[in-house]
């Protein structure tokens, strides 16, 4: 995009771009995109390049759904706006679609943003606690290298310092343990949370928030059974278990939802991205039954849950969610996500011959590609190297994604989360792209 142009003018003198350095930008503009369709973005040029992200990992319906546009057209012209505190059809269908979904009784609350459905799970979590007989418990306890959203709370659960570096001091009460990471073998994280909990004294621990499969942090897969033990842990010391599947859930990693893939459930689950794929802001929080039931009360006893969102469970937001779970499901996109994701992983995985590729990792639609200075040490290639093999990318018409500003040092795993509607061509072109810049951009000899 031109510097010159006038639109590059006004951004840079109007907008705050997330995640930029914004001293020399003028030399380095992002693209202008003026539209998108399936899995491509086209650019003010008139490039069409292919979003191997899904915007922020939640366009998972692709780009120029008419259907969904026609449905928040309809839905504004009926009823525009409603607070959650009144009924309206919307939320109430999605409430119960995804209930239906999960097989269990319990509660949705919605939010705008997955930060925000955190938010409400921390504080459903304590206040549970306080009103079932233990007010003690109050702590949060989280894992290094996860990602739960930019709010204060959800920040403090957040286990990637560089996201935190000047916002401090973060909010009390959260603690953070190893997550597990079979490239690297850092132990047993199962034991490590369980050795948090009993050195804490489980009778201060609120509960406990993980990703099935840390995402943002550099596709962490976990163990087949980390799930399951750690909700026998929870489970055996009144620990209640959130699950933020804010990116895992609606079809990314190949399911409805990541915990189905590995025999445990939450007895909290956070919602968000791929539940309108990006075409609405919403998020979500479903509590299950028992934890609902601890709320209940006389209206003066204040055990109700006194929180609200100005735009939670906003009609348009809710309505395009509900028919994007239609088209989810009418295209079987969960199915075709585990069938294109198995393929692509396997091909990627023929990248291991490199000597500038420790790992290639994943499930479903949600990959990563670790790349490190040498394989025996495992030492992460630098941020210079990186950038390299994104930038070939984005030059060769494919958008992929990187760890950023996470762990210090960990900025070097490239990330693939395209549209859950990429086809076989498409996915062809996704891997040829990447494979094509790093044998191009990193040293095929040491």
């Amino acid at each position: 995009m031109s510097p010159q142009s006038d639109l590059a003018k006004l951004d840079l003198d109007s907008l705050w771009h997330p995640l930029t350095q914004h001293r020399g930008l003028e030399a380095r503009m992002p693209r202008e995109i003026t539209s998108g369709e399936g899995v491509f973005l086209t650019d003010a040029q008139g490039q069409r390049v292919l979003d191997g992200v899904s915007g922020l990992w939640c366009v998972n319906v692709g780009y120029g759904r008419e259907e969904l546009a026609d449905v928040a057209r309809e839905q504004m012209t009926k009823l525009a706006y409603l607070p959650s505190t009144f009924i309206h059809a919307p939320a109430a269908l999605l409430a119960g679609k995804l209930l239906d979904m999960l097989g269990y009784a319990g509660k949705v609350y919605f939010t705008s943003s997955g930060s925000e459905a955190n938010e409400v799970a921390f504080k459903i979590a304590r206040q549970y606690q306080a009103q079932t007989g233990s007010p003690g418990r109050y702590k949060i306890i989280a894992r290094y290298r996860s990602y739960h959203g930019n709010t204060l709370g959800a920040l403090s659960a957040t286990g990637q310092a560089e996201r935190k570096i000047g916002y401090g001091p973060p909010a009390p009460g959260f603690l953070h343990v190893d997550a597990p990471d079979l490239y690297r073998s850092n132990g047993d994280a199962a034991a490590h949370l369980e050795e948090t909990i009993e050195r804490e004294g489980a009778e201060t621990v609120a509960a406990f928030i993980m990703e099935p499969i840390i995402a943002g942090g550099g596709v962490l897969m976990p163990p087949d059974d980390y799930l399951k033990r750690v909700r026998e842990i929870c489970d055996r010391h009144g620990v209640l278990l959130i699950l933020d599947e804010v990116v895992t859930a609606l079809g990314r990693v190949g399911a409805a939802f990541a915990h189905e893939l590995y025999g445990a459930e939450p007895d909290i689950l956070t919602l968000g991205k791929g539940l309108a794929s990006g075409y609405q802001p919403l998020a979500a929080m479903v509590a299950k039954q028992h934890v609902f039931e601890a709320f209940e009360g006389e209206p003066d006893e204040l055990r109700h849950l006194r929180h609200v969102n100005t735009y939670g469970g906003h009609p348009v937001a809710t309505a395009v969610g509900l028919r994007n779970i239609e088209i989810m499901e009418r295209e079987e996109l969960f199915d075709r996500a585990t069938k294109t994701g198995d393929a692509l992983l396997g091909r990627l995985r023929g990248l291991e011959d490199h000597p500038s590729v420790g790992d290639v990792r994943g499930r479903g639609l949600l990959l990563g590609i670790e790349l490190v200075e040498e394989k025996a040490g495992k030492t992460p290639l630098d941020a210079a190297g990186v950038a390299s093999v994104v930038g070939r990318c984005a030059r060769d018409g494919v958008i992929i994604g990187k760890t950023t500003n996470t762990t210090p040092g960990y900025g070097n795993v490239l990330i693939l989360a395209p549209p859950l509607v990429l086809s076989e061509d498409e996915s062809d072109l996704l891997a040829t792209t990447v494979e094509r810049a790093i044998r191009k951009e990193l040293p095929t000899s040491l």
